[in-house]
C-alpha cells in the first residue's frame, strides 16, 4: 500500500484571497512523484484552535503530515503552538534555532524574533548542509514556512526520507464526451480496484474532448487494466496516449 499524506496550509492571507496558495500544488505533486498518495488538503486560518485540531485529525489518520505557514516573528504566525497543542504539548525554546537566530539578527535582535525558536516540545531538528534553518517534524508531522521558495528548498532537501514505490501513469486522450464512456470507465474501476481511473474534459481543445488517466504503483495492474480499457473504447475514438 502507498503511503499517506495530507497538506495543512496555514494563512489568513489564502482564506482572503490576498494571497495564491501555489504549496499545496507543489507538495501534492512532489510527493505524488515519491509514490505518497496525497489524501486530503486544507486550507485553515491562523488560529491555535483551527491548527490544532485539524493535525490531531491528519496526524492520526495519514502516515505524514505537512504543514505551510504560520512560521514567522509576526502575532498571527501561531503554527508551533497550534500543534503543540495538538499533542497536548508545551512548546520549548531549541538552542539549536536560536543561536541561528542569533547569528542572523546579530544586534537586532529582538523578542518576536527570538519567539521563532519556541518549537513544540520534542520537535526534531532535522540537519541538512547548507540550510540555514532546517527543517524540523514532530512525530510525523513536517512543519514548513509558507514563503513558497523557503519551502521547496526546505522539501528538495529531505524529499527522500518519503520516497516508495512510485505511482506509474498511463494517459488515453479520447474525443469522445465523458457521457459517452463513464461506463467503460466503471467497469475498469470494478474489475483493477488498485488502479485508480481519472477523467478530465477538455474545452476548446479540437484535437480532443476527455483526458483519462490509470495510475498504480504496480506495472502489471496498469498494463492490464489499459488493455482493457482499451478493448472497450469504440474505434477511432482514441486520439493518442501516452505514459509507459
Amino acid at each position: 500500500m502507498a503511503k499517506t499524506a495530507g497538506i495543512i496550509i496555514i494563512g489568513n492571507e489564502i482564506l482572503s484571497g490576498k494571497t495564491q496558495d501555489t504549496n499545496s500544488y507543489y507538495l501534492a505533486s512532489e510527493l505524488r512523484k515519491l509514490g505518497v498518495n496525497v489524501r486530503r488538503i486544507v486550507v485553515v486560518p491562523d488560529d491555535i484552535d483551527a491548527i490544532a485540531a485539524e493535525v490531531a485529525v491528519q496526524s492520526e489518520k495519514y502516515d505524514y503530515v505537512f504543514t505551510a505557514g504560520g512560521v514567522g516573528p509576526t502575532h498571527d504566525d501561531v503554527t508551533m503552538q497550534g500543534i503543540a497543542k495538538a499533542f497536548n504539548l508545551k512548546t520549548v525554546t531549541n538552542q539549536k534555532i536560536l543561536e541561528v537566530i542569533k547569528e542572523r539578527c546579530g544586534n537586532r535582535l529582538n523578542e518576536p524574533t527570538m519567539r521563532m525558536a519556541e518549537l513544540p516540545e520534542g520537535a526534531e531538528v532535522i540537519e541538512v548542509e547548507g540550510l540555514r534553518f532546517p527543517p524540523i517534524v514532530l512525530k510525523n508531522v513536517f512543519i514548513f514556512p509558507g514563503i513558497p521558495e523557503f519551502l521547496r528548498q526546505k522539501f528538495s532537501a529531505i524529499k527522500e526520507r518519503f520516497r516508495s514505490e512510485p505511482f506509474i501513469l498511463k494517459k488515453i486522450y479520447v474525443k469522445e464526451e465523458e457521457c459517452f464512456i463513464a461506463h467503460y470507465l466503471e467497469k475498469v474501476t470494478s474489475e483493477f480496484p488498485d488502479v485508480v481511473v481519472g477523467s478530465y474534459p477538455k474545452v476548446g481543445v479540437d484535437e480532443y474532448k476527455v483526458v483519462v488517466t490509470l495510475e498504480s504503483t504496480s506495472q502489471d495492474s496498469l498494463s492490464k487494466a489499459y488493455d482493457f480499457l482499451i478493448g472497450l473504447l469504440p474505434e477511432n475514438v482514441v486520439v493518442r496516449t501516452e505514459g509507459t
